[in-house]
């Protein structure tokens, strides 16, 4: 929860915005600040104060005592101009919240953490523990000094400066051991413990089964990924509750799934009970991994027989693949979606043009593979194979990568090993079309002239299929210097079936300093105008010139009850 602490009629107006916005994140605290400032601090786990940074200092000061728990504040000013993270930038989500506040106020974010000032993830904002000297290593890290990375997990991380050697290092496992001096331990979600008890059990049996079989592997309780167990233990009240104190997810499957996996140790108990021979290995199993401890039997003080297994399992590293769509080139037509990716991604792969869009985005130590036209498999190769080493790789696209981009050989080449994130863009012909006004306002299909990939017989044949069912038309790829006679063989299909006026859209790098563009019909276009860095959009019978717009109708009716109102005057 948020708490919202304001002194004056401009704060509160600020505040009751965010309020309004974020209704189920924030509480508004009346009264005197003082009273509300510590009420909020004990309460929430992050405040945002409409009051001066100086005033919010003196307030907070006696409150303050961990940072790993201190509820993270952010201060905004009475004329809702800068929100600054005060305390808690990391820990506390504070420069998080400030990047939030800032962008729905309309206020510049100030945030003067040291590694976000230089544009490096926080060694304790990564999603999982960090433990050891991580202001020391930070600090290596800011000062250019070699830091280390001692992977025993190959796992998903964002990009770092780090050097084969230092005397700084960053250690990735999920093994218990000390962090040693200058060195951050970082515990990454590894383990998957599946567990089986009978109704009634016991919660501490439970807990106490699950810590003895960690610690005696010599594993870190940090990495607990999820308790996994069978469907028809779902609401067993000891499980339920194991998984609330460790913090950790629940997972179900069904008696048919557990039943699949093969395991090393089953039973006939779990199988007449629940329909499986298997419950904890096979739960814990089932996605796969290294079975660190087969199942063992919890142990009872009474000597009654025991209520509890557990197995634990090192699951699988899968590499992370972000298959991102730059859009159509202008920079404030980039999602927020996308800047994210660039800025999460370790690895970078991309044409080189669309590298040189994007590389400011980068973060100091991300590994780019451009490369250039015409290696398009290439490049989706590569970027599998980055993620398969369990890397965060991001491979770049212009316009949205699942339209005439990287996402369908990528995901031709990726199986089920490796995790898969599309994120979409705005397309070209979206791009365009907003320019040249509403001319996708019914159906309408892209298609591509490009017959490099594509046998032109195939291509003839869906520009006959969209003419005859008088669908709008986009042309991608519509003409090259090696392909010239393409566009006007497509334009020659469609004036077979429409008329010499229909309204004829030509843009050239939509949204992009450099772009052009204008409306002519289907029998005034030249292709020789045309290039590979335009779309062409050709209307169907219904689109029409309005004030120097194309605008295709959503209904046929509406022109209809047009046309008879013309026909009138």
């Amino acid at each position: 929860m948020i708490g919202l602490i304001s002194a004056t009629a401009a704060g509160a107006t600020a505040r009751d915005r965010l309020a309004a916005a974020w209704p189920d994140r924030t509480r508004v605290y009346e009264g005197p600040v003082g009273d509300a400032v510590r009420a909020a601090f004990a309460e929430c786990e992050q405040l945002v104060c409409f009051l001066a940074t100086g005033a919010v200092v003196r307030l907070i000061a006696p409150l303050l005592d961990d940072k790993r728990t201190d509820p993270g504040v952010v201060c905004v000013d009475e004329g809702g101009r800068f929100a600054v993270s005060l305390v808690g930038g990391h820990g506390g989500g504070a420069n998080e919240l400030a990047e939030e506040v800032g962008e729905l106020l309309a206020a510049r974010p100030v945030v003067t953490t040291a590694t976000d000032a230089v544009d490096l993830p926080g060694l304790d904002t990564l999603g999982f523990p960090a433990e050891g000297d991580v202001a020391g290593v930070s600090r290596a890290l800011l000062d250019g000094e070699p830091v280390a990375l001692e992977a025993e997990l190959a796992w998903p991380l964002p990009p770092l400066p780090l050097s084969d050697h230092g005397s700084y290092v960053i250690r990735v496992t999920d093994r218990a051991v000390e962090p040693a001096e200058r060195e951050v331990v970082l515990r990454p979600p590894s383990l998957v413990v599946g567990v089986g008890a009978s109704r009634g059990a016991p919660v501490d049996e439970v807990l106490d089964l699950i810590g003895d079989a960690v610690r005696e592997a010599g594993l870190s309780p940090a990495s607990l990924a999820a308790l996994a167990t069978v469907d028809a233990k779902s609401d067993e009240p000891a499980l339920v509750e194991a998984a609330r104190r460790l913090g950790v997810p629940l997972l179900t499957y069904s008696a048919a799934e557990l039943a699949a996996v093969a395991v090393p140790n089953p039973s006939p108990a779990p199988l007449s009970a629940v329909g499986t021979p298997s419950v904890a290995e096979a739960a814990a199993l089932i996605g796969g991994g290294e079975l660190l401890v087969p199942k063992r039997k919890s142990e009872r003080a009474d000597g009654r027989p025991a209520m509890a297994t557990c197995a634990v399992v090192r699951r699988l590293t899968r590499g992370r693949l972000a298959v991102v769509g730059l859009g159509p080139g202008a920079r404030d037509l980039l999602t927020p979606r996308a800047t994210a990716e660039l800025r999460r991604a370790a690895v970078l792969v991309g044409l080189d043009q669309y590298v040189d869009q994007i590389r400011d985005l980068l973060r100091p130590g991300t590994l780019v593979l451009e490369s250039g036209l015409g290696a398009e498999e290439e490049r989706a190769r590569t970027a599998v194979a980055e993620a398969r080493k369990g890397q965060a790789v991001a491979l770049i696209g212009s316009g949205d990568a699942g339209v005439y981009a990287m996402a369908s050989p990528a995901l031709a080449e990726a199986s089920d090993d490796i995790d898969v994130v599309g994120v979409p863009g705005v397309t070209a012909a979206l791009a365009a079309a907003s320019i040249l006004g509403a001319p996708l306002g019914h159906d309408h299909v892209s298609i591509s002239l490009s017959d490099l990939h594509t046998p032109w017989e195939v291509i003839e044949r869906r520009v006959r299929a969209a003419a005859e069912a008088d669908i709008v038309v986009t042309f991608y790829n519509p003409r090259s210097r090696g392909r010239d006679w393409q566009l006007p063989k497509a334009l020659a299909i469609l004036a077979g079936h429409r008329e010499p006026a229909t309204p004829v859209g030509v843009v050239r790098n939509a949204s992009r300093p450099d772009g052009t563009s204008r409306l002519t019909t289907l029998a005034a276009l030249d292709p020789a105008t045309v290039d590979m860095m335009t779309v062409v959009t050709v209307g169907n019978t219904a689109t029409r010139e309005i004030a120097g717009r194309m605008v295709t109708p959503r209904g046929y009716r509406w022109q209809a009850a047009r046309t008879v109102e013309e026909d009138a005057k």
